[in-house]
């Protein structure tokens, strides 16, 4: 099964690099003022719909563009075809085809493919993360100011009173430093390989964070919400290695409310 995904991300990816080449402004949609989608959005997730029912037909899906295809199974995908469309768009590398699979709810498998920079994360429950053939782990930082992690603005994309401003005025003083790659699934990934320390969000969808949270786990990593419980990204979504984990969640969870 493992095997199936990967290669069909990879596809995917194929066909983001091919569509990125002729796209026009005649080519998005916009979902609110500053929410874009694509025609090749559309295009890479209805390939991979396809793709998935075809060889699990009784499976259910979950997609951005397109909704969800409900079954009796046990088994349920969950699909973001672009995670970081802005990125497409604009012609930078950070954006990623991500695909999960839950089991009776729980979150099983995940890949996230950037097919920009050629980096293929993959992982399954209880047999550790990947990049490419190599392990992954996430970082042995234990102390705020040595460490470098990253957020996103989708609250404000979404024109949300209630917002990461304040959050990241409060915690980035206390860091090393940030980044800021527009893509969550790649955010998580990044987390579990060490590169980052740790990343936080609010207003996330499911699809955004499902593959990465498989990922960023079998890697050694943590998630939660911003009170350290399980409802995300509901109430808040953070991630971090286990070192670092308890004194994000001291910061967030004074804006739980916001979440």
């Amino acid at each position: 099964m493992i095997s199936f995904i990967k290669n069909l991300a990879i596809k995917a990816g194929m066909l983001c690099i091919e569509g990125q080449k002729d796209l026009t402004s005649h080519d998005l949609e916009f979902k609110s003022t500053k929410d874009i989608v694509t025609q090749i959005d559309k295009k890479v997730e209805a390939f991979l719909v396809k793709a998935i029912l075809e060889r699990y037909p009784d499976h259910g899906i979950l997609g951005e563009e397109y909704g969800a295809v409900e079954t009796n199974s046990e088994f349920k995908w969950i699909i973001d075809p672009i995670d970081g469309t802005t990125s497409f768009v604009h012609r930078l590398p950070f954006y990623s085809i991500s695909i999960a699979l839950e089991k009776k709810g729980e979150l099983i498998l995940g890949v996230v493919y950037a097919p920009a920079m050629g980096q293929l994360f993959y992982a399954e429950k209880d047999n550790g993360a990947f990049i490419g053939d190599t392990a992954i782990h996430v970082s042995a930082t234990r102390e705020l100011y040595n460490a470098v992690m990253a957020t996103g603005f989708a609250c404000l994309r979404a024109g949300l009173e209630n917002n990461n401003l304040p959050i990241f005025n409060e915690i980035v003083p206390k860091l090393r430093d940030i980044r800021r790659f527009g893509s969550a699934a790649l955010d998580l990934c990044y987390t579990a390989m060490g590169s980052l320390d740790g990343f936080w969000e609010m207003n996330l969808n499911i699809y955004d964070i499902a593959a990465g949270t498989v990922i960023l786990r079998e890697a050694g990593g943590v998630v939660t919400d911003f009170r350290g419980g399980r409802q995300f990204p509901e109430k808040g979504f953070a991630a971090s290695n286990k070192g670092l984990h308890n004194e994000l969640i001291h910061i967030l969870t004074r804006f739980y409310a916001s979440a």
